[in-house]
């Protein structure tokens, strides 16, 4: 029998043919959508891009952790938010890039924090700013296994 730790969660995404880019992500009972901006022909700007995404799972999980880290500590803390920008840079940046014409993900993080704190406790909460799972799952070394099943 498997162990609750052993299930895995299965996001579903459905892009419909009569579809351009509008696309339905469900995960559980939660349903959203997708889509490309206006600028991409043929996206209808129905919903966050993929990138979009991205940055909100990394900004929610972030600051859910840095909320439990501040509430462990009692610290004076009224509010907790964040700005994420996400961008490709030319190779300049990337010393070890083998295509000289390569870019590199440049994902911009800042934590906005309201209360009175003091300038250690300003630090320690960008540094637990960087612990959080996602933060760490994008910094690490990933595998994707991919697979196509013919219905």
């Amino acid at each position: 029998m498997a162990k609750d730790s052993d299930k895995q969660k299965i996001v579903h995404v459905h892009l419909p043919k009569e579809e351009t880019y509008s696309t339905t992500l469900t995960a559980g009972p939660h349903e959203l959508m997708a889509d490309e901006p206006t600028e991409v022909e043929g996206g209808r700007d129905q919903g966050p891009d993929p990138y979009d995404y991205l940055l909100m799972a990394l900004g929610s999980c972030t600051v859910m952790t840095i909320r439990m880290y501040i509430q462990h500590k009692g610290w004076p803390v009224d509010d907790v938010y964040m700005e994420l920008r996400h961008n490709k840079r030319h190779a300049e940046d990337c010393e070890k890039c083998e295509d000289p014409k390569s870019k590199i993900d440049i994902i911009e993080k800042e934590v906005i924090v309201e209360g009175e704190l003091s300038e250690e406790q300003m630090d320690r909460i960008l540094d637990i700013s960087q612990k959080c799972p996602v933060h760490r799952t994008l910094l690490s070394d990933i595998k994707i296994e991919s697979s196509i099943t013919h219905k």
